[in-house]
């Protein structure tokens, strides 16, 4: 009995060696790492997203979608508009400036190039170039502040005169006696020009303060337009001497691989521009002589003076003919009368649709 007891002991310490588990010597359990792989979330499957946003697409209408994928970027391309705006309004005493130099490279840079070739070198060239343009624009102002002035006292005249007959006209014409007889019945002060000069004059002293405000905005404006002129002379002295290295410099700052696309659409551009100011300058001389014959045909006063107003007026895309050939036709309305201005406005009218 005592050997059974002693077998069936064994016999239960080995059952109990076989039912516990074992653990293998190099696997040790770390908490940290444990509760780190339980916390780690599994990757993501791809084709649960695309069930997803297929899901998505198939609730949302496929009109809305596309009103809000244009919606979006109509956004964007609005902001980037506004910013562009704001940044130019915001630099505007530099960018316009530089832009009429650019304007003026394109013209006067055929010119520089010339000189080059008879031999003068690269600085001489550009400084004969833009010291002659200079002087041509200052000539011209003279030329028109000489005619003024020689011809100042028969202007002032006629200005006198011509008042005086518009103001008589006014008070004694047919249009006022029918409207002061006709159903209107306007009081007689209405059309009395002396009651609209005490009225302007009264203006104009209750408005010293106001007026003397709008004096200093034109001091500084002054002040403004000759910086913005003293940047328009040296860029534009650098823009002829060495304008294609500037703009090479400026090539570093686009991707290398679109180097070569934004060059050669920035020279289709520039002969653009150049053709643009060389059919500006002749629409400019077509305009001037035009204005010029008429004037002298006429007799209006000043005429070599209003001829190079017109010659430079025209620079100025649609508005400048049109403010220089209507003040012609006023100096003709003031020198000659109303048959003499209204022929003097069918020759301006008749030179703007030939050029």
């Amino acid at each position: 009995m005592a050997s059974s007891a002693r077998n069936g002991s064994r016999h239960s310490a080995r059952e109990t060696r076989r039912t516990i588990p074992v653990l293998p010597a190099t696997s040790t359990i770390d908490d940290h790492t444990g509760s780190r792989a339980t916390e780690e979330a599994p990757p993501a499957d791809p084709a649960i997203a695309a069930n997803n946003t297929a899901e998505v697409n198939a609730v949302v209408p496929r009109g809305l979608q596309v009103a809000a994928a244009w919606s979006w970027r109509a956004i964007l391309v609005a902001a980037l508009l506004w910013g562009i705006v704001w940044l130019a309004r915001y630099l505007s005493e530099v960018l316009i400036p530089v832009a009429v130099a650019i304007l003026l490279t394109a013209l006067m840079l055929p010119v520089a190039r010339m000189l080059r070739k008879w031999g003068l070198p690269k600085a001489a060239a550009t400084a004969i170039t833009v010291l002659g343009a200079v002087a041509s624009i200052v000539g011209v102002l003279i030329v028109i502040g000489g005619q003024i002035a020689g011809q100042g006292p028969e202007l002032s005249t006629n200005v006198v005169n011509g008042f005086n007959k518009l103001s008589d006209w006014l008070s004694n014409g047919p249009l006022t006696n029918w409207l002061r007889n006709g159903p209107l019945h306007l009081n007689a002060s209405w059309l009395d020009s002396s009651t609209w000069v005490t009225k302007v004059t009264d203006f104009l002293k209750a408005s010293g303060s106001t007026i003397a405000a709008y004096a200093a905005e034109f001091g500084a404006g002054v002040g403004h337009f000759f910086a913005g002129l003293a940047l328009a002379l040296f860029s534009l002295f650098y823009f002829i001497y060495d304008g294609r290295g500037i703009f090479s410099f400026l090539l570093n700052f686009i991707p290398r691989a679109s180097r070569d696309r934004v060059d050669q659409a920035a020279l289709r551009g520039w002969r653009s521009l150049a053709s643009y100011v060389r059919a500006t300058i002749l629409v400019a001389l077509t305009d001037s002589l035009g204005v010029l014959i008429v004037a002298l045909i006429l007799g209006v006063p000043v005429a070599p003076a209003l001829a190079a107003l017109v010659f430079l007026g025209a620079f100025v895309p649609i508005v400048g003919a049109l403010v220089s050939g209507s003040l012609a036709v006023l100096v003709a309305l003031v020198a000659l009368g109303w048959p003499q201005a209204l022929i003097m406005l069918g020759g301006v009218i008749l030179v703007m649709q030939i050029e």
